[in-house]
């Protein structure tokens, strides 16, 4: 059943998706935060936790559902002409749309992290409520919102590391439950570091274009999509494991190149 962890592919896979699903997680503890705020001081912290938990569920539930549809990979239409033919299967046309909701999400976040970093807060505090059930009600709604982006990263993360889908399955729910135990044990030591370098949480958006990029190459090439006589190939895990350690390496030495200075 764990044969998945012998590979070292997959313990990659599982170090960025869990650093991923923290930075994409935080704005879901500061709006977690903010939806419990006028609740009494004892229910604060319950109504927190409840929330990441359910947040943990939520993610687990629509992770064994979209699982199921990506795993719906016999073609249902072909298409045959003199310049591009191929055939579209449920696997195909849900990366394909999960790749362009990506690419949509993470160019809207980092617009408001820049250009109206108050908009979400505006939001969430529009809609405050002052029952502890009714704070948990709300929360659940901001999951739902909130996991769509972090599922479909997890499915983009794990797609073909391994022949058999419940591995990659297993890696995913593994990366969700460690990621939300983290925030759940170190909610302020974890929120305060992004905080404090808001740098990071704008890098973790960028790597989700990059994701949502390689999800429509993806649904191309599951669909044997030829374009002009050349075919659609995948793009290996590994460049893409490349570009984000790399990038966090040069952020990294810039903070601390930035710490220095001050």
């Amino acid at each position: 059943m764990f044969e998945i962890f012998a590979s070292a592919d997959a313990w990659i896979a599982l170090l960025t998706l869990t650093f991923l699903e923290i930075v994409l997680g935080i704005d879901n503890i500061v709006f977690i935060s903010i939806a419990a705020q006028k609740l009494e001081e004892k229910d604060k912290k319950r109504a927190t936790n409840l929330g990441l938990l359910l947040a943990m569920l939520l993610r687990i539930v629509l992770l064994f559902g979209i699982n199921l549809l990506t795993s719906l990979n016999e073609s249902f239409f072909k298409f045959d002409t003199a310049w591009i033919k191929g055939g579209v299967s449920g696997q195909a046309v849900i990366l394909f749309l999960g790749g362009l909701f990506l690419l949509y999400k993470s160019t809207k976040e980092i617009h408001e992290k820049i250009e109206d970093k108050e908009h979400d807060i505006t939001q969430v505090k529009k809609n405050q409520s002052k029952t502890l059930w009714s704070a948990i009600m709300e929360i659940t709604v901001i999951n739902i919102v909130f996991s769509f982006d972090s599922i479909l990263t997890a499915i983009g993360m794990t797609n073909g590391i391994s022949p058999n889908p419940n591995d990659a399955l297993i890696l995913m729910i593994v990366a969700v439950v460690i990621s939300v135990l983290i925030m759940m044990l170190f909610t302020y030591k974890v929120s305060e570091f992004v905080n404090k370098h808001p740098s990071i949480q704008v890098l973790g958006l960028s790597f989700l274009i990059l994701i949502g990029f390689m999800l429509i190459v993806e649904s191309a090439h599951l669909s044997h999509l030829v374009v002009f006589n050349n075919p659609i190939g995948s793009i290996p895990k590994g460049y893409l494991y490349f570009a984000i350690a790399f990038s966090l390496m040069v952020e990294f030495i810039n903070m601390n190149v930035r710490k220095k200075s001050a």
